[in-house]
């Protein structure tokens, strides 16, 4: 795709990057199509990818129709993220000029969240920081909580905002199983001890004027990593991912609800609350949460979306996932219906699927970050292959 320069904060030139691994065949709307298992009647196309600037892009928001902004971490080192707006002009007679993407703001550290507040104002996770911003105008970084644990194995930030305006935020494990620098499990686990717990989600209490945090707490504990993680209904909904053990098919995935107060087992327990290695003899799970359901073992579950009610897409109402993992068990969308209180209502059910890597086809998929337009249509971005993927109907042929 030829690169279009879009002002003094485009991106980057063609020249300057390779395309991404797709083999494209056919038009899905205004953009290339590409061979991704969808369901009958839709397709994928592959909006942009890094000949349009794209390094790392890990979460995707619309605000208005034909304008998203895209949250883009770099890499996994510090103050290489991006925050950028995507615009559209799908009828535009060069297929180049369909696409503009311009940096709104850069030098970010790691950051993965994008959620519009209650308030209407755009709230970006940054590893060590929330900060909010109006999304018309100049982008303003008002810091709304600061000084949060950015080290370790898990220092990526998710948010989700829950009743009265209240803010949850991921602080993943420094760890993946509590292991010390001498290979030694502690029991208790320090990560997990003290006033502020690591592997939990916090609830934060925000208000008008500096500073806007007004108190900060644990609210849910045990929980590895939680960048899935959703208000659906009355339910906080979160997709842990799990130890990393070897083999293949464990431990699974889980689906919990968090309540007030709720402990969910890390580093003790996996599963169906099933002590983990290491902790065998430890008897720590029994007062522990079970979780609501077990997901496939490295499925990677990195994204929770709910989907308002009133959506025109056959998801409405409905949870989607994202399953990030390498393995054959990843690399999907998911789908799971849930009841007024946000409760699930059955398995999930796979709505993007047929993604492993096919040579002069396509990569490997890695979906991390998903939304839901006013359309219906739902649009992917995939870190490890910078880009942005698009499912909508087919256009039926004359």
């Amino acid at each position: 795709m030829k690169w279009l320069v879009a002002g003094a904060l485009a991106l980057g030139t063609a020249t300057a990057a390779s395309a991404a691994p797709y083999t494209p065949k056919g038009t899905c709307g205004a953009f290339p199509k590409v061979d991704v298992a969808v369901p009958a009647g839709y397709c994928m196309a592959l909006v942009a990818d890094n000949t349009r600037g794209l390094r790392f892009p890990r979460r995707i928001v619309e605000l208005a129709p034909n304008r998203f902004w895209i949250i883009d971490m770099g890499n996994w080192e510090p103050r290489q993220g991006r925050l950028l707006e995507m615009t559209l002009n799908e009828g535009a007679a060069d297929p180049a000029e369909r696409v503009r993407i311009n940096t709104l703001a850069s030098k970010l550290d790691r950051p993965l969240a994008l959620v519009i507040g209650p308030d209407g104002k755009a709230y970006i996770g940054e590893a060590g920081r929330i900060w909010r911003t109006a999304t018309t105008g100049p982008v303003v970084q008002e810091v709304v909580v600061d000084d949060l644990p950015s080290d370790g194995a898990h220092p990526l930030k998710e948010i989700a905002f829950g009743p009265n305006g209240r803010l949850f935020i991921n602080v993943g494990s420094a760890s993946d199983a509590c292991r010390d620098d001498g290979g030694r499990q502690p029991a208790p686990c320090p990560e997990v001890e003290g006033a502020k717990p690591r592997a939990a989600v916090y609830e934060a209490v925000l208000g008008d004027g500096s500073p806007a945090l007004k108190s900060l707490r644990p609210y849910a504990t045990g929980l590895r990593n939680s960048v899935a993680l959703a208000w659906v209904g009355g339910t906080l909904l979160q997709g842990e991912n799990s130890i990393d053990y070897p083999e293949a098919t464990q431990p699974p995935e889980e689906l919990n609800v968090l309540h007030d107060g709720s402990r969910h087992g890390w580093p003790y327990c996996v599963g169906d609350r099933v002590p983990a290695r290491g902790y065998e003899k430890a008897n720590l799970c029994r007062n522990t949460e079970a979780p609501l359901q077990g997901w496939p073992a490295h499925a990677a579950p990195l994204q929770l979306l709910a989907v308002p009610a009133g959506n025109p897409s056959p998801w409405a109402g409905q949870v989607l996932v994202a399953w990030h993992g390498h393995r054959p068990t990843g690399q999907r969308v998911m789908a799971m219906k849930v009841d007024a209180k946000g409760m699930p209502a059955g398995r999930p059910v796979e709505v993007v699927g047929g993604w492993a890597a096919s040579t002069d086809v396509r990569p490997k998929g890695a979906p991390t970050g998903l939304t839901v337009d006013r359309g219906g249509r739902l649009w992917i971005v995939e870190d490890r292959n910078k880009t942005v993927m698009l499912v909508q109907r087919e256009s039926k042929q004359p």
